[in-house]
């Protein structure tokens, strides 16, 4: 091909590249309420920061009046699953197909019209399924949901053959590679961002002394912070197992779940009075800010946003080596990585509440470890993809 035109074609992609995105993003829920819901509103209001155009089309979408984007709602339950799955599949299927804007990324294989990209959050055929209740009911509905998100993942990836794949963690990657082999070439990897200027030591600490003096946490004792629901998998047993073994300690449990049966467990280890229940609460970077160290035994995860949260505030790091926090935690500089049993876990708790200095300097390491998975990143690294498949459609 004659270098003219090279340079033609080059300066055609350069121009496709700078000119705005109109972006259609597909979800249940957009909110400040979990990690893939808060991940996905960093993400949408970046894009709309590099004055891009953008549609949702959800649920719910709890963005700022003020983001200027668009949002058409897809009136379908919440719950119970079985129910708002399917439901959404087919009612989201048909607003993309009426609503739709330039490219169209969904979160998950949520629904059958043809999408330019899917963002996989969790892999459905390898995560597992936990009931966040014990009572057989729960169960049964879980084993249902389960089901239902495997054969809708499969579904979803087949009927649209998106272009591009975005998996949040290598580790994600290598699951949708191994369970989608024919789609492999189009699976790439794009980390969950952080941000870093919400999350940040030191940031609100007159709100954290008043949180912790209405919790009645006594100014002597260190705090752990627990993020997340799904206690099971997430291992809240053996954080509160490892709490009876690391006195000196009090444990702040942020989430839903069965909170009856683990406060049981608690009153039986005799740690009842040093564990702190908040629920679930749309300001997680308050938590992280009363803390002094942040716990997270999970048994599975697929890229775990609230230890980099917590690694962007400053705190020392106890997690297990699940994807995203392998590459996160440096065992001994910025954390420990952690297995599921208490004992382990208390012998690193008390180790940091013998060193006040260790605890600086892990804190500290995690801050800069963090900032390499800024919401900034992220949201660039998007719209570069989003730059190559426009360009490629229209070359």
């Amino acid at each position: 091909m004659a270098p003219t035109q090279v340079d033609t074609r080059q300066q055609h992609a350069g121009r496709v590249q700078d000119r705005p995105l109109d972006v259609t993003s597909v979800a249940h829920d957009i909110g400040p309420v979990g990690g893939m819901e808060r991940q996905l509103s960093d993400l949408l209001l970046g894009l709309r920061a590099l004055g891009h155009r953008v549609t949702v089309i959800s649920r719910t979408c709890a963005l700022p009046p003020d983001s200027g984007v668009v949002f058409h709602r897809v009136r379908a339950p919440g719950r119970p699953f079985a129910l708002a799955y399917p439901w959404f599949m087919l009612a989201g299927s048909i607003a993309v197909r009426r609503r739709r804007r330039g490219l169209v990324q969904a979160t998950g294989a949520i629904v059958l019209d043809r999408l330019d990209v899917v963002a996989i959050h969790y892999c459905q055929q390898v995560g597992p399924a936990n009931a966040s209740r014990s009572t057989p009911l729960f169960r049964s509905h879980v084993r249902v949901a389960a089901v239902l998100k495997r054969l809708g993942e499969r579904l979803g990836l087949r009927a649209n053959r998106p272009a591009a794949i975005v998996c949040v963690s290598e580790g994600v990657a290598e699951e949708v590679r191994e369970h989608s082999p024919a789609l492999a070439r189009r699976v790439v990897t794009i980390n969950n961002g952080v941000d870093t200027r919400t999350f940040a030591p030191g940031a609100r600490t007159a709100e954290a002394r008043e949180l912790r003096d209405s919790m009645g946490i006594p100014q002597s004792s260190l705090v752990a912070a627990f993020v997340g629901s799904e206690w099971k998998r997430k291992g809240l047993e053996p954080a509160i197992r490892a709490l009876a073994l690391a006195p000196g300690w009090t444990l702040v449990v942020a989430g839903a779940g069965a909170q009856a049966e683990y406060a049981q467990l608690a009153e039986e280890l005799q740690v009842g009075d040093r564990v702190r229940w908040l629920g679930l609460t749309s300001d997680v970077a308050l938590v992280y800010q009363l803390a002094d160290a942040f716990v997270l035994p999970s048994a599975y995860e697929t890229f775990s946003l609230v230890t980099f949260e917590a690694a962007a505030s400053g705190l020392p790091l106890l997690a297990t080596p699940v994807s995203g926090v392998r590459e996160l935690i440096e065992h001994g500089e910025n954390g420990f990585l952690i297995d599921r049993e208490p004992t382990r876990i208390a012998g690193f708790l008390r180790a940091l509440a013998d060193d006040p200095g260790l605890r600086a300097r892990m804190g500290s390491a995690a801050r800069e470890s963090a900032l390499a998975y800024s919401s900034s990143r992220m949201v660039n690294e998007h719209h570069d993809l989003y730059a190559r498949l426009r360009a490629a459609l229209a070359g």
